[in-house]
């Protein structure tokens, strides 16, 4: 029992000294939805082909799923295409269709989108500080653009999944770029989740988990599984001791 005592008292003496050695990592940026618009840079059908870095079928619904994120979350989006009618293509109908009324502005000559004054307007008149972007290529629109947002004080989640380029390297190099400016890289599945917050808010499970069985399917799936285990499932034998 003494050397219980005693070992107790030890613990109780580390602790408060382990706690007060403990310094502020850096902070934890999170995404707002009440602050929060989404950029469309550049996904169009020509410049599809250049993306080599996914799947084609993967990116298709990559892409169409990042416009559909400012859908679920009722967030203000700003479209924007680069010389459409020569070989970087249309905007593909899917997003168009999608924001009829939204902002779409055709550059017909800056690479980089921040150049354009009718965009840099369109974006201002959102009112927002969080821009969550997403666009072909990699290493072009999306790191030109997001370099140039975080220049002008804005805070920018570049979609790594809805961004493609036209080598590994080339997006990777692109990413490092954009994170030593500050650029903060997440995937769809992960923006959805922060905008979100918690299953029980609104948009919430309702909303969002048939909206990851369109554009998720592996979470999409993992829900109508548990859903058909629910309803129909059966313990067999020998699974009652897992």
């Amino acid at each position: 029992m003494a050397l219980l005592s005693m070992l107790s008292f030890g613990l109780l003496g580390i602790v408060p000294a382990v706690l007060a050695a403990l310094q502020p990592g850096p902070p934890f940026v999170r995404l707002d939805k009440n602050d929060a618009m989404v950029i469309v840079a550049d996904h169009q059908e020509g410049l599809f082909q250049l993306v080599r870095d996914f799947e084609p079928v993967t990116f298709r619904t990559n892409m169409i799923a990042h416009s559909a994120i400012a859908q679920l979350f009722n967030l203000p989006i700003v479209i924007t295409t680069s010389a459409e009618t020569g070989p970087n293509g249309a905007l593909p109908k899917e997003i168009a269709s999608m924001y009829p009324s939204a902002p779409l502005i055709r550059r017909n000559g800056e690479v980089d989108a921040w150049d354009n004054e009718e965009f840099r307007s369109a974006v201002r008149a959102q009112n927002k500080t969080q821009i969550i972007l997403g666009g072909i290529t990699t290493d072009v629109c999306t790191e030109f653009l997001a370099l140039s947002l975080r220049a002008e004080g804005y805070t920018v989640f570049a979609n790594t999944e809805a961004s493609g380029a036209m080598t590994d390297k080339l997006a990777a190099d692109a990413n490092q770029r954009m994170r030593d400016a500050g650029v903060i890289l997440q995937g769809t599945f992960a923006i959805a989740g922060d905008l979100m917050r918690d299953w029980r808010n609104a948009p919430g499970s309702q909303q969002v988990l048939p909206w990851f069985d369109t554009y998720l399917p592996a979470y999409g799936f993992l829900a109508r599984a548990h859903k058909a285990a629910v309803q129909n499932g059966t313990v067999l034998p020998g699974e009652e001791g897992l």
